[in-house]
């Protein structure tokens, strides 16, 4: 017995290292639906389906209940009634591409963490829900092969390139995105060339991102927070986008300007006050604070 007990001890000290090493993470490649928290179907319908121009549909990715408004087949707005306990968060959940979802959540459990358990809305698909450290809800998804979709003429925007929110703790975010799940500097900028205000987190196999808002007061109010906690879709070309945005009935306060980030943008905001953030691909000029450190984002 004792023999059999050494030559296995000898056996497995004998195994390359490899043997025992933990499966590698399955690549996250961009986002698949931002959901956010209305009051008004009709308003949000008017806003997200007929200035956006984004078609309707009742079955989400991930959403149970509630409006859809699809960008490309694989990325969606889920719209949601708000909770009878009144909230400034309007921002509910982010939803992520994996290329497979059971294999992510086990590279979960493997470090610690507590997924939840898995689920599918349709045939074929794969998902589960984890939050990170500072409560932000996340699904990760992954799919065969998603329906197609014919773009709408009046659409805006053909990409949902990121989407931001609050972060308090960047050392406890950066260790789940970054240390954890290998996301990315893309780009990081304040509102002066010495602070860092924004940081953008790029997926790691991908060009989408999510933008940590810093610097908010523990009290901000729900005007403040509609800015910070946002989405951004993105275009080609600023103008053409506003004047298409113009054709659609809608009729903003704001002009297109170039951000710190050196990129176009125009800021829209929902009958919520939630920011919709039109962002062109590419930057056109040198950007504040720090250089690019990653691909650009582009049509799908």
């Amino acid at each position: 017995m004792h023999r059999a007990f050494a030559f296995t001890t000898l056996l497995m000290l004998a195994l390359p290292s490899a043997t025992f090493a933990p499966a590698p993470r399955p690549a996250i490649t961009g986002l698949c639906f931002v959901r956010l928290k209305v009051s008004s179907f009709d308003s949000a319908g008017k806003f997200y389906g007929d200035y956006l121009g984004l078609p309707r549909f009742n079955a989400c990715w991930a959403a149970s209940a509630g409006t859809c408004f699809f960008i490309t087949p694989y990325q969606d707005l889920e719209i949601v009634g708000l909770d009878t306990q009144p909230t400034n968060h309007l921002l509910d959940t982010i939803g992520l591409w994996t290329e497979d979802a059971g294999a992510l959540r086990g590279y979960f459990l493997a470090r610690g963490l507590k997924p939840g358990d898995p689920a599918s809305q349709f045939k074929g698909e794969q998902g589960f829900e984890i939050s990170d450290p500072e409560e932000h809800h996340l699904v990760f998804l992954s799919v065969g092969s998603p329906g197609s979709l014919r773009d709408s003429t009046m659409q805006v925007s053909n990409h949902m390139i990121h989407a931001g929110f609050v972060v308090h703790d960047r050392a406890a975010e950066d260790h789940f995105y970054k240390d954890i799940l290998g996301f990315r500097i893309y780009w990081h900028g304040g509102r002066t060339d010495t602070e860092t205000d924004w940081v953008d987190m790029q997926v790691p196999d991908g060009t989408d991102w999510l933008e940590y808002m810093l610097n908010v007061a523990p009290n901000a109010n729900h005007k403040t927070l509609g800015v910070m906690n946002h989405i951004a879709l993105g275009v080609a070309d600023i103008h053409a986008a506003e004047e298409k945005l113009i054709k659609n009935g809608w009729k903003g306060g704001q002009e297109p300007k170039i951000g710190r980030d050196g990129k176009w943008q125009l800021n829209l905001y929902d009958p919520e006050e939630t920011r919709v953030e039109l962002m062109e691909f590419t930057p056109t000029k040198d950007p504040c604070c720090a250089p690019y450190n990653g691909s650009h984002p582009g049509h799908p």
